[in-house]
Protein backbone atom coordinates (compact mmCIF):
# COMPACT_ATOMS: atom_id res chain seq x y z
CA UNK A 1 0.00 0.00 0.00
CA UNK A 2 1.22 3.75 -1.22
CA UNK A 3 2.08 6.20 1.80
CA UNK A 4 2.43 9.60 1.41
CA UNK A 5 5.33 9.37 3.77
CA UNK A 6 8.29 6.99 4.05
CA UNK A 7 8.19 4.59 6.67
CA UNK A 8 10.49 4.82 9.28
CA UNK A 9 11.75 1.66 11.97
CA UNK A 10 13.39 2.20 15.17
CA UNK A 11 15.56 -0.84 15.65
CA UNK A 12 16.24 -0.88 19.80
CA UNK A 13 18.79 -2.98 21.08
CA UNK A 14 18.92 -4.35 24.18
CA UNK A 15 21.87 -5.82 25.56
CA UNK A 16 20.92 -9.01 27.57
CA UNK A 17 24.65 -10.34 28.14
CA UNK A 18 27.27 -8.53 29.94
CA UNK A 19 29.69 -5.90 28.12
CA UNK A 20 32.60 -8.10 27.55
CA UNK A 21 29.92 -10.33 25.89
CA UNK A 22 28.72 -7.06 23.81
CA UNK A 23 32.82 -5.81 23.66
CA UNK A 24 33.69 -9.26 21.99
CA UNK A 25 31.38 -8.82 19.46
CA UNK A 26 31.52 -5.33 18.40
CA UNK A 27 33.57 -5.17 15.36
CA UNK A 28 31.18 -8.04 14.07
CA UNK A 29 28.08 -5.92 14.61
CA UNK A 30 29.67 -2.55 13.38
CA UNK A 31 30.15 -4.01 10.04
CA UNK A 32 26.88 -4.98 9.98
CA UNK A 33 25.29 -2.06 10.70
CA UNK A 34 27.59 -0.72 7.72
CA UNK A 35 26.13 -2.78 5.66
CA UNK A 36 22.78 -1.36 6.41
CA UNK A 37 24.27 1.87 5.31
CA UNK A 38 25.48 0.96 2.31
CA UNK A 39 22.36 -0.79 1.29
CA UNK A 40 20.65 3.08 1.72
CA UNK A 41 18.55 1.36 5.16
CA UNK A 42 20.19 2.87 7.92
CA UNK A 43 19.93 7.17 8.62
CA UNK A 44 21.76 7.37 11.68
CA UNK A 45 22.59 4.90 14.90
CA UNK A 46 24.22 4.95 17.53
CA UNK A 47 24.44 3.69 21.05
CA UNK A 48 22.22 4.40 24.00
CA UNK A 49 23.71 6.48 27.63
CA UNK A 50 24.09 4.21 29.43
CA UNK A 51 25.12 2.00 27.60
CA UNK A 52 22.26 -0.99 27.29
CA UNK A 53 22.43 -1.08 23.97
CA UNK A 54 21.56 0.71 20.73
CA UNK A 55 18.80 2.58 18.49
CA UNK A 56 19.16 2.76 15.01
CA UNK A 57 17.08 4.71 12.47
CA UNK A 58 16.15 2.53 9.42
CA UNK A 59 13.88 2.95 6.14
CA UNK A 60 13.61 1.68 2.65
CA UNK A 61 12.40 -1.61 3.32
CA UNK A 62 9.55 -3.29 4.19
CA UNK A 63 8.65 -4.31 8.06
CA UNK A 64 9.55 -7.95 7.26
CA UNK A 65 12.65 -6.73 5.57
CA UNK A 66 13.44 -4.62 8.85
CA UNK A 67 12.72 -7.69 11.04
CA UNK A 68 15.18 -9.84 8.83
CA UNK A 69 17.90 -7.44 9.04
CA UNK A 70 17.69 -7.54 13.05
CA UNK A 71 17.37 -10.88 13.33
CA UNK A 72 20.67 -10.88 11.50
CA UNK A 73 22.74 -8.34 13.66
CA UNK A 74 26.06 -10.54 15.59
CA UNK A 75 24.65 -9.18 18.94
CA UNK A 76 21.41 -10.61 18.02
CA UNK A 77 22.96 -14.02 16.49
CA UNK A 78 25.23 -14.87 19.29
CA UNK A 79 22.35 -14.03 22.28
CA UNK A 80 23.65 -11.00 23.24
CA UNK A 81 21.16 -8.60 22.49
CA UNK A 82 17.29 -8.70 21.68
CA UNK A 83 15.84 -5.97 19.45
CA UNK A 84 12.28 -4.42 19.74
CA UNK A 85 11.34 -2.99 16.01
CA UNK A 86 8.73 -0.34 15.96
CA UNK A 87 7.33 1.16 12.43
CA UNK A 88 6.86 4.60 12.46
CA UNK A 89 4.96 6.83 10.39
CA UNK A 90 6.40 10.43 10.57
CA UNK A 91 3.73 13.13 9.64
CA UNK A 92 5.85 16.12 10.44
CA UNK A 93 9.69 16.73 10.80
CA UNK A 94 12.00 19.63 10.92
CA UNK A 95 12.91 21.21 7.19
CA UNK A 96 16.88 20.08 7.42
CA UNK A 97 15.23 16.60 7.17
CA UNK A 98 12.47 17.74 4.24
CA UNK A 99 15.08 16.25 1.57
CA UNK A 100 16.13 13.36 3.05
CA UNK A 101 12.37 12.31 3.49
CA UNK A 102 11.83 13.31 -0.33
CA UNK A 103 14.22 11.47 -1.72
CA UNK A 104 14.04 7.89 1.14
CA UNK A 105 12.19 4.91 0.16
Amino acid sequence: MASDTTDLFIIDIEYIKPLDAIDALIADHMAWVERGYADGVFLTSGRKDPRTGGIIIATGATPEDIEKRALNDPFVVNGAAKTTITRFLPSRFSEGLQAVFANAG
